[in-house]
């Protein structure tokens, strides 16, 4: 028996070597494509790989390192989709009820048809007409909420809502508004007290644009065509993108967040199956994920996953459900894409 234990040890001891160097050759292969900032992965909530790498700014040639912050972008939208679910188990929200019932001050011409769950889900309904032109809405002018409801989240039906999956900044901005409106607290009152100060993510938190924060990185985008390959992109107003996308965070933070997710810690089991059930006629969009079972050689397994992305800046988390594998990738350049790097990274885990 003793024997059997000491080979089974050294067994899994060699095991871990070569699944560690398979994914060093991925991540080397990145590296030289231009990937800065971040990978790390868990297994059952215990850190198996984590490296930082490259530079998080250029003007001080500062590296990355634990210290280092991402800005998280849409990956918020999760975030916000777990407040809505605290407030639905508290009975304080009816994911069928309409954006009326909460928001009565609502002035599209949905208000009485768009449920929370349409939110929820990118399918309003709404014209997104207004909101196509990034630059214009986040970067030239910083938005009052309610002044940048009216104009931007309030587009005409041009779909039956819950009909057609459309992807959307303004879906969730209303859930934001939603949040404060039935809560009575601010939006990043909540985020703190129901999410960040109980799971002690002390790293992440909501984002203001004249907020000094200590070890944030610079975003930069990617231009072969440039004898210094990177460059800053134009300024933004990230109170803009408020629940949809105003939150920094770093990789070890995200994972506490993964966990008390996939563990049923932040939220009751039956809550986070209602979360992580696809609807396939909306492009398999769950509530705050996208949820698809997905094959890696001949292992397949059901995937649950949410990307962010802005000025630079990329972020990609990957939750296998039925392997408790949690997979996170931050970075602040786009010169490599996260989503090819992703599933390299996760093969090379699993195939070893």
């Amino acid at each position: 028996m003793k024997k059997f234990s000491v080979f089974f040890l050294l067994f899994t001891f060699h095991l871990i070597i070569g699944q560690t160097k398979k994914i060093a050759t991925v991540m080397d292969s990145y590296i030289q494509k231009g990937f800065n900032g971040a990978v790390l992965i868990a297994k059952d909530g215990k850190i198996e790989y984590l490296k930082y790498t490259g530079i998080a700014n250029r003007h001080y040639d500062i590296k990355f390192s634990e210290a280092s912050r991402f800005h998280i972008f849409s990956v918020t939208k999760t975030f916000t989709a777990a407040l809505i679910m605290k407030l639905y188990e508290e009975k304080k929200i009816n994911l069928d009820a309409t954006i009326s019932t909460y928001y009565p001050e609502y002035k599209g011409e949905g208000r009485d048809k768009i449920t929370i769950k349409n939110l929820l889900t990118y399918s309003s309904g709404r014209d997104l007409h207004e909101m196509r032109d990034f630059l214009d809405v986040y970067s030239n002018n910083i938005w009052g909420l309610d002044t940048f409801i009216e104009k931007y989240c309030s587009g005409k039906l041009i779909n039956p809502p819950g009909t057609k999956f459309d992807y959307s900044n303004g879906d969730y901005i209303l859930l934001g508004k939603i949040i404060e409106k039935v809560s009575g607290k601010s939006y990043e009152e909540m985020l703190r007290e129901k999410i960040l100060v109980p799971l002690k993510m002390q790293h992440t938190d909501y984002l203001h644009h004249i907020d000094i924060i200590k070890g944030m990185a610079e975003g930069y985008s990617y231009d072969d065509s440039l004898a210094q390959k990177f460059y800053s992109p134009t300024n933004y107003y990230i109170d803009n993108l408020y629940s949809a996308g105003a939150m920094y965070s770093t990789p070890e933070d995200m994972l506490l967040f993964d966990q008390a997710i996939f563990n049923h810690t932040l939220l009751k089991k039956e809550t986070v199956d209602l979360m992580l059930t696809p609807y396939s006629n909306l492009d398999e969009t769950a509530l705050g994920f996208w949820v698809y079972p997905k094959k890696f050689g001949k292992i397949e397994t059901l995937l649950a996953e949410r990307q962010g992305g802005g000025y630079g800046f990329h972020s990609n988390w990957v939750h296998l459900i039925d392997k408790g594998l949690t997979f996170i990738f931050l970075s602040n350049t786009d010169a490599v894409d996260l989503n090819v790097m992703r599933f390299d990274i996760i093969d090379a885990y699993l195939n070893k």
